[in-house]
């Protein structure tokens, strides 16, 4: 599902004009990114959480040559599912 279908979706469900979805929905993403970028964790009961979290330097191989190599330290955005959308996945 791409965003124009999950705005089409939205409206459908909330019974709002595309225009008005695609505006929560933009919304949405924008807080969810300011949220991200102070380093703060999003928590949507049932739905899941996103959190900032640090990968480690770790050794690695360049896959052209087989030498190894560091890969630098990073943070990443971590993404765990809640129960209500993990019980979604298993009935697909």
């Amino acid at each position: 599902m791409n965003k124009a279908e999950l705005v089409k979706r939205m409206a459908e469900i909330a019974q709002v004009p595309k225009t008005t979805a695609e505006k929560l929905l933009d919304a949405f993403m924008e807080a969810v990114e300011e949220a991200i970028s102070k380093g703060d964790k999003v928590i949507l009961v049932g739905f899941g959480s996103f959190q900032v979290v640090k990968r480690a330097e770790r050794e690695g191989r360049n896959p052209r040559t087989g030498e190894p190599l560091k890969i630098p330290a990073k943070k990443v955005i971590k993404f765990k599912a809640g129960k209500r959308l993990e019980e979604a996945a298993q009935k697909s």
